[in-house]
């Protein structure tokens, strides 16, 4: 469960919606929140695979995915990243592990800042 402005949200309703947009592989995104201290509350943050390594397609999915979202939602998600294949990681049994995946979106961030 995310806490967004005081509202609670199932992260699993934000993939299921990030995964009606087309282009992205069903049951192959994530969600979840990081905690903005300024501002007291999560950032909501969606992963989402495509088959394209195009930068340009994988902008205009992530721009679709958060308009997508937004709409239906009334959550704006802080960050949209999509990936290649095989990005998101799942458990032995085939569900999404959010906080693998939170870990490794953290790594993945912080070594471009440093970059």
């Amino acid at each position: 469960m995310l806490i967004v402005g005081g509202k609670n949200v199932y992260p699993q309703d934000l993939e299921a919606l990030a995964c009606e947009v087309p282009g992205v592989h069903p049951g192959r995104t994530v969600a979840f929140g990081l905690f903005d201290e300024s501002q007291g509350t999560e950032e909501v943050v969606i992963i989402a695979e495509v088959d394209s390594e195009d930068e340009a397609e994988h902008e205009r999915v992530a721009d679709e995915i958060r308009k997508h979202v937004t709409k239906n939602s009334a959550i704006a998600a802080r960050y949209v990243r999509v990936v290649g294949p095989k990005w998101v990681l799942k458990t032995s049994s085939g569900k999404v592990a959010r906080s693998a995946n939170k870990e490794k979106f953290i790594r993945e961030l912080e070594s471009e800042n440093q970059a």
